[in-house]
């Protein structure tokens, strides 16, 4: 008992790192996954693991050009932040009704759904529409959504939507004047050197992605996997952008100095704190708060401050704010997962590697290196 205790305290927090993605993978959840955790102004760790794919012979992630289809990390990493931007810039209103900018929003009580009812996913809209098999084009997409009746009165229930996402980054569009994927990119990729994030990536890059599908046998990348996306063009508020571990470590960063990194600026202090500060129920704007009553995600040691998101494909991002701390998994959990609950394991994993990044920040302070 005595040398298993010893040999338990003498495992760094790389090692808790790595044993918990590899046990992720030897339970058949992923068969690739990224992991970054950092400080505002520091990378504590950054390591990729596994394969592409399930063959050993398959390229090894890499946290500094392997390219991960983020799901709805879109909703915070481009969405949100591009609201944020106008915001800062005063062309747009959080609470102002949905209907001054998208006319075609129309229904019963639907004047009364404002920005800000959007980015707490309090708006009244059912959690999702299967766009892809209810219409044929991009536009009947558009429409569909448009004309959705509300499920629950604005500002009450809160209930997690894709539509809402969707909602917004069609305001961000009508607010900038541009698409947002070209607005993303110049208003916030672009000043943060994310030359890797974006909505979709050029061909030449699909080698350097994790497949999230397979056709005929054959690993499918490049393609994003949300349909609903897919049938919007691949550019929507809910999901289709792609991104590397190092480049989300950038954005993170930004967000831990309070809207500026490396002597960039994005957005003000002001507008990032209150994006993040606690609303109703377990959202902020745009942002999902850690929840305190699991292990699940976050594990036990990052505090009740923490804010992120995850994405259905095998995301997740999580700041610490009090801590100063930041944890990216990326992994491509929807690319034939070889368990039963590739889902509920890899929440178990995001939780350990949470924990192991406390570990890690704690003893950076020690080494006064942080």
């Amino acid at each position: 008992m005595f040398l298993l205790l010893a040999a338990l305290v003498q495992v760094t927090p790389s090692e808790r790192v790595s044993a918990a993605v590899e046990a992720g993978i030897r339970d058949g959840a992923y068969p690739g996954a990224v992991v970054v955790i950092g400080t505002a102004d520091t990378v504590l760790f950054a390591r990729g693991f596994g394969h592409f794919t399930w063959a050993a012979d398959a390229p090894v992630p890499v946290p500094e050009s392997t390219l991960v289809d983020l799901a709805s990390l879109t909703k915070v990493i481009a969405t949100t932040t591009a609201v944020m931007r106008l915001v800062d810039d005063r062309l747009l209103e959080l609470d102002r009704a949905v209907q001054d900018y998208l006319p075609a929003f129309r229904g019963t009580g639907k004047e009364a759904v404002t920005v800000r009812h959007l980015l707490e996913h309090r708006s009244g809209l059912r959690a999702f529409l299967p766009l892809h098999e209810l219409t044929s084009t991009a536009e009947e997409a558009r429409a569909r959504v448009m004309a959705e009746p509300l499920r629950w009165a604005p500002g009450g229930r809160v209930v997690y939507s894709d539509l809402n996402a969707m909602l917004l980054g069609w305001i961000v569009e009508v607010a900038a004047g541009q698409p947002l994927d070209r607005f993303v990119r110049e208003r916030v990729f672009q000043p943060l050197a994310m030359e890797h994030t974006r909505f979709l990536p050029p061909r030449a890059w699909r080698s350097r992605m994790l497949p999230v599908g397979r056709w005929r046998g054959t690993p499918i990348a490049g393609e994003v996997h949300d349909q609903n996306a897919a049938r919007l063009g691949g550019v929507s508020g809910h999901a289709g952008l792609y991104s590397t571990g190092s480049d989300l470590a950038r954005f993170a960063q930004m967000i831990l100095g309070g809207g500026t990194t490396g002597g960039v600026t994005l957005v003000r202090t002001e507008t990032v704190r209150m994006f993040t500060a606690p609303g109703a129920g377990n959202r902020a704007l745009g942002w999902e708060l850690r929840d305190t009553t699991t292990t699940d995600n976050t594990g036990t040691l990052l505090t009740p401050g923490t804010f992120g998101h995850t994405g259905f494909t095998g995301t997740s991002l999580w700041i610490d704010p009090v801590r100063g701390l930041f944890v990216i998994l990326l992994t491509n959990r929807v690319y034939a997962p070889r368990s039963g609950r590739s889902i509920s394991r890899l929440k178990e994993v995001r939780g350990a590697v949470a924990d192991a990044a406390v570990a890690f920040h704690a003893a950076c302070r020690a080494a006064s290196g942080c």
